[in-house]
């Protein structure tokens, strides 16, 4: 009967203390394909122990880096950089490698080790984008640098990679100086969140104590949780005082997964049917079957035998094409069952990279009778919230009827970033998306981009015209990733996580 003679606030306020003193935070970057197609850092893990063993001990830093290095990790096709770092307390550490007003570095210079690696990387594997070479593949978009370069013809330069490193945003980005002055006005547009970038990278490995991460636990049933927009929410949550941008890019970064989510189901949620709140008449009638089991009535539950009620079935949360969210620190995603505290959550990733960064938990289990697709279970994030990974296709488990029967009342679809329409992965959904249409449940969907979201809705449009309703309409994430990432081989090509957000399910008769 854990505080059973301490009230709620107070002990809330001892246990983030205990958590600030005690636990070692770790990142570690996965990589995840960015716009279907490409290799990029989208995520960050965090463990819980105060210790590490294993994979996950932190190395000695090299060069000048000798205390609290950070190692980051990130992998793009044969290349691997990984990477792992810690923070201490500062009554452990009481100097910083790196202070705020000396964040800025360029790549190729930089004090940490990792991303230097980075710039050699890029150096290596990145083109020129001046529009006088010749492409090195088909634009992805209008807005793609490729698609200002020449075809190949007579003229036309031969594709360069990146060796010149811009001095305002400190990233290889050109093959030469000529080409940077030449093509400034173009570069100077992304060029200042370029180097919001790099401060920000810099600041992950700066060695200083992170307070933004020290998340709150159970909501306190007398005070309401404000979703109109990130200031509001972290305040009514109690997070710690957050004053500056930097922290609040850092800790949205990673909270963007669990809140996009919750700000869609939640009864308080930002997303209406009034003018402009883009929520739809079929979205209200999807949501509102699932916020019925996810806001149960009081029935007088407590924590001694007297207190037992019936507990409804858990709200099966399917998170599909999981790559760098399966890996998030469990506290992070414990957030959703905080916002949902009389409810119970089972989340499901399934995908063939949903077991990404999480070597310590290999080999998988073996498949059996009892559990035939190889699933790891986490039962142990308290009593209300279970996580389990799946390292297979939703189509081929959907055959088997694994999951059968969906319920509206208590299913839900996740899709992060599923580059629906990106040509590199669009065959990965042609099988699974007439499946997810006849579960009849809320599938909700993200994107990098205005173009990537936009891009993913006339591919649906195409495969399944007239088959699916819009639940809500496709705009810009509310609770979207406010850091802005860097596609290593792409510098030009800067996007943040979850900024488009929409939501459809497939279309219900109704006979007379």
């Amino acid at each position: 009967m854990t505080g059973e003679y301490t009230c709620g606030r107070c002990l809330q306020v001892l246990r983030r203390r205990a958590t600030v003193q005690n636990l070692l935070v770790r990142w570690n970057q996965v990589a995840t394909p960015r716009r279907g197609g490409y290799g990029s850092p989208a995520s960050y893990v965090r463990s819980l122990s105060s210790r590490s063993s294993g994979p996950f001990e932190p190395k000695a830093s090299q060069g000048p880096v000798q205390r609290n290095a950070f190692s980051s990790s990130m992998s793009v096709g044969p290349v691997t950089q990984k990477v792992d770092f810690a923070t201490s307390s500062p009554a452990l550490d009481t100097r910083a490698l790196l202070k705020q007003n000396n964040l800025f570095h360029p790549f190729s210079r930089s004090p940490a080790a990792e991303i230097r690696q980075r710039a050699a990387f890029t150096k290596h594997n990145a083109f020129c984008p001046h529009p006088s070479h010749q492409q090195t593949r088909l634009p992805d978009s209008p807005h793609d640098p490729e698609s200002r370069k020449r075809q190949p013809d007579s003229e036309s330069l031969p594709p360069a990679h990146s060796q010149f490193e811009c001095p305002d945003c400190g990233v290889p980005i050109y093959c030469s100086e000529g080409h940077w002055m030449d093509d400034f006005e173009a570069h100077l547009e992304i060029c200042e969140t370029i180097r919001q970038i790099n401060e920000d990278d810099h600041d992950l490995h700066s060695g200083r104590f992170f307070p933004e991460f020290s998340y709150p636990g159970l909501q306190d049933d007398n005070f309401v949780i404000n979703m109109t927009n990130w200031d509001t929410f972290l305040y009514t949550r109690e997070f710690e005082a957050i004053n500056d941008d930097r922290s609040m890019r850092q800790v949205t970064r990673m909270l963007t997964y669990p809140l996009t989510i919750g700000s869609v189901l939640h009864e308080l949620s930002p997303y209406s049917v009034r003018k402009g709140g883009r929520l739809t008449a079929e979205g209200l009638k999807s949501v509102s079957a699932l916020r019925y089991t996810l806001h149960p009535h009081k029935t007088g539950e407590g924590v001694d035998m007297q207190g037992l009620r019936l507990k409804a079935p858990p709200v099966r949360i399917f998170i599909l094409g999981a790559r760098a969210e399966s890996s998030l620190p469990r506290e992070v995603w414990l957030q959703l069952s905080y916002i949902f505290p009389r409810s119970l959550i089972h989340l499901i990733f399934i995908g063939p990279d949903s077991m990404a960064n999480r070597d310590a938990e290999f080999p998988l289990p073996e498949r059996t009778p009892e559990n035939p697709f190889g699933g790891i279970v986490e039962d142990r994030l308290g009593g209300q919230f279970k996580i389990t990974t799946y390292v297979d296709y939703f189509h081929t488990m959907y055959k088997a009827q694994y999951f059968q029967p969906f319920d509206p009342y208590l299913d839900c679809v996740m899709l992060f970033h599923p580059g629906l329409g990106h040509p590199a992965s669009s065959h990965e959904w042609e099988e699974t998306l007439p499946q997810l249409l006849e579960t009849k449940v809320p599938i909700i969907s993200t994107g990098y981009t205005q173009w990537d979201m936009e891009r993913d809705i006339s591919w649906v449009r195409e495969k399944c015209a007239g088959e699916f309703d819009v639940l809500l309409e496709p705009g810009e994430n509310i609770f979207r990733s406010l850091r802005w990432d860097l596609n290593d081989l792409d510098p030009h090509d800067v996007s943040c996580g979850n900024w488009g957000l929409w939501a459809f399910r497939g279309k219900r008769y109704v006979f007379l």
